[in-house]
Formats: C-alpha cells, sequence, structure tokens
C-alpha cells in the first residue's frame, strides 16, 4: 500500500533555476509557519548551466555571480559598438551557486522533498492533486508553482528556436578582457534561415566562456556546433593550442509568439519559460524569473496568493511577435536589426527594452531605430495571422522545443582545441 498524499500550503513541482529562486526569497522574506514541498525526480546540484543576464548592482544575486561587465560590445560586419551599460551590468551567473542557495533556502524552511516525477495536477479549485508516473498521488497542495518545460497553449505564427553551444576555454596565458564582454559580435558565418553570432564572457584574462548561437527554426549536428565554435575562436584570433576545453555547454530556448499559460487552473501557476519569462524575441530568461520569484515570495509573505505580474507587457509581446516575423520571412537581417537597434538607442534603453521596463516613449524610441518599410510588412503580416487565427483556429500543427544535442564530448576536452 502506498502512503497518503502529504498535505502542504504549496508545492514546488519541478526545481530547476526557477523553483530554486523561488526558494531562496521565500527564505530571504523570512516566510514561516509554511509547509512546503518540492516535486522533481533529480535533486539538481553542481554547474550544469550558465545564466547571463542585465541588472543593476546591489541585489541578493551580488555575492552569487561569476563575472560582471558595466562595458560590452556589439560587432557587425560593418560596426564595431563600445557601450557603457552603467547603471546597469551584465552579469553571468553559473547554476552551482543558486542551487546552493536554494538548499540551504529547503533547511531553513523545512521543506518536504519528493524524489519523483509529477505527470498530472487535478486542480478542483480548493486544492491540487499532484500525481506521480503512474497516477500515484503523492501531494495535496493549496497551491503549486509549476516549472516544468511546456509547449505553447497553441503554436505560434513563427517559431524559432534559441540554440547554442559554449566552451569554457582556458588559456596558458593572458588572451581575454576581463573588464568587458562580448555580448553580440555577427561576423559569425549567417545561417539561409535565420541568425548566428557568438560571444565572449570572460571570468578573467585566462579563463572564459565562448559562445555559439543561432536564432532560428532547427537545430544543428554536434559536429556543426563544434565546427561553428572553432570557426570563431579562429576569428577571435584564440591561438587553439594555447587552449583548453574544460566544460562543454549546450540548450534550446524557444522564441515563438505562441501564448504561453501562466494559470492553467484556479491554484496552479507555471513560472519561467512555461510561465511566459523568455522573451520571444531573444530568448533570454533569467531577469524575469528572477523577477517572478520575488513576486512570489512578496505574496506569500504578505498572505496574499503566489501569483506574479505577467513577465512582459502585452504590446511588447505584440512586438516580439512583428519582429520575428520580419526576421523568418527575411524582411531584415539579423545583424542589421540588432547592430541598429544598439546603434540608434542608449545601450540602457535597449536592455531595459528587452526585459520589459521602458515606457511608451521609449518603445517608440526603440521602434524608430528600425527600418520602417519591413517592419511595416511583417506589422500587416501579423495582423493577417491574428485574423486567420480566430476564423480558423487549429491550423497550425503542434510544435515542441526539442532537446538540445549534446552528442559526445569533442576529443579536445582536458586537452588543446584543435
Amino acid at each position: 500500500m502506498h502512503a497518503p498524499p502529504v498535505d502542504v500550503d504549496l508545492a514546488l513541482v519541478g526545481a530547476g533555476g526557477a523553483a530554486s529562486l523561488v526558494l531562496a526569497a521565500l527564505a530571504r522574506h523570512r516566510v514561516r509557519d509554511l509547509r512546503i514541498a518540492v516535486v522533481d525526480p533529480v535533486h539538481r546540484r553542481g554547474q550544469d548551466r550558465t545564466w547571463a543576464f542585465w541588472d543593476r548592482p546591489g541585489n541578493d544575486l551580488d555575492e552569487l555571480l561569476s563575472a560582471s561587465w558595466s562595458r560590452v560590445e556589439v560587432i557587425t560586419p560593418g560596426t564595431h559598438q563600445a557601450l557603457d551599460l552603467a547603471p546597469l551590468r551584465y552579469a553571468m551567473l553559473r547554476s552551482g551557486p543558486i542551487y546552493d542557495r536554494a538548499a540551504e533556502a529547503e533547511r531553513r524552511l523545512g521543506v518536504t522533498r519528493i524524489v519523483a516525477g509529477a505527470e498530472t495536477l487535478d486542480d478542483d479549485g480548493e486544492r491540487v492533486l499532484v500525481r506521480t508516473v503512474g497516477g500515484r498521488p503523492v501531494l495535496r497542495a493549496r497551491w503549486v508553482l509549476d516549472s516544468r518545460p511546456r509547449p505553447p497553449r497553441r503554436p505560434g505564427r513563427t517559431n524559432w528556436l534559441q540554440h547554442f553551444r559554449g566552451w569554457w576555454l582556458a588559456a596558458d596565458r593572458p588572451v581575454f578582457d576581463p573588464e568587458r564582454a562580448v555580448l553580440m559580435d555577427f561576423r559569425t558565418p549567417q545561417p539561409a534561415r535565420g541568425v548566428s553570432f557568438g560571444y565572449v564572457l570572460p571570468v578573467d584574462s585566462r579563463y572564459a566562456l565562448v559562445e555559439y548561437t543561432e536564432f532560428a527554426p532547427d537545430l544543428l549536428t554536434g559536429a556543426a556546433y563544434d565546427a561553428a565554435l572553432a570557426g570563431y575562436r579562429d576569428l577571435l584570433g584564440l591561438d587553439p593550442a594555447r587552449l583548453t576545453v574544460t566544460e562543454v555547454e549546450n540548450g534550446v530556448i524557444p522564441m515563438t509568439d505562441g501564448p504561453f499559460v501562466a494559470r492553467p487552473s484556479p491554484r496552479v501557476v507555471r513560472l519561467g519559460t512555461a510561465g511566459g519569462a523568455t522573451r520571444p524575441s531573444t530568448g533570454f530568461t533569467f531577469s524575469a524569473m528572477h523577477r517572478q520569484a520575488e513576486q512570489v515570495a512578496r505574496a506569500v509573505a504578505a498572505g496574499r496568493p503566489p501569483v506574479p505580474a505577467p513577465a512582459y507587457p502585452r504590446r511588447h509581446r505584440w512586438m516580439d511577435a512583428v519582429a520575428l516575423r520580419a526576421l523568418d520571412r527575411d524582411l531584415v537581417g539579423g545583424p542589421e536589426f540588432f547592430g541598429r537597434l544598439f546603434a540608434g538607442n542608449p545601450a540602457q534603453r535597449v536592455l531595459r527594452f528587452l526585459d520589459g521596463h521602458t515606457s511608451v516613449a521609449e518603445d517608440l524610441a526603440v521602434m524608430r531605430s528600425t527600418r520602417l518599410r519591413p517592419m511595416l510588412t511583417a506589422t500587416v503580416a501579423d495582423a493577417a495571422g491574428r485574423l486567420r487565427d480566430r476564423l480558423a483556429p487549429g491550423h497550425r500543427p503542434e510544435w515542441t522545443v526539442p532537446p538540445p544535442v549534446g552528442g559526445p564530448d569533442p576529443p579536445s576536452v582536458g586537452g588543446p582545441v584543435h
């Protein structure tokens, strides 16, 4: 016989970055007398991902950062922009410190951890019954925060992926500038459909994350990612004989105008990408995820439902849909689009726009920095697509985000890159 379901006030289903941030925020806000449970088949520890984001210094993340930069570069084949982000910063955070802080928060909060995968969440409007694989009920909660990956409610009119591979490179002599990160370098060969760029996040003069990223509908093979990374390494003028790959990171993030449902039932709240935290036009997620955690913790501490605000304003989601369509239909080129965005606006405005924090007047200024004719074409086509969705819902095939291409470790891991 199985034990009866555990009764709790708040259950976190999925225990990755979004849930870890929530646990840390609950502990930071000194939440007391709340029965909390975590349901996940994996107890995450160590470095399994890296987040890059921008914010203002002086918050709870300061002591966890691997590095941060007040100056970044945006490079296209014809331009080289050195941008001063102050008072903002571009920051890099590895997962290990986040998981460690969440583990300490679990201890302080007295969290019950159930090491199992949740299959269904049965919400009757008063309680949510959490069932694991096979239908066994393990938990009954007043509220559930669900951060498991989920597809959008319906496929978008444009469905792209941000997919990438990064090498953590250790050099035998100083070769990186630790005072400046490369945010986007569009000198990489551009795909037939999509956008590619490289970037460099230096921890110090001898150690950096060097990554190749594509915004495109389809993934590459493992060999193609490695070839692209090797090409970008050579473009940077780095000598492979003096480098060692210490770690490899792979990832896939949705870039779609398909709607993610943040509140699928009365007492289930989705967080992270499933809750709309991923910015469709860039794939950036962490800042919105961090905001969601803070809003949830403040609400719980005040005795309110743990429901965060929408991650981005509706007008920004519309602007993202138009931008995605313009890129997908080749109405604008990626290097030109992003290059003009940073060249035509103060860097702080662009970053605040991508975080959803700009005013309507600032949004109009951002829009004016793009080319008018192709964006008008994309706007009209987007409106036609929305009308078609109303007249013929369900006409697009299902769409899900594929897992990242891991593949075998390159033969250079632990030795020089060739």
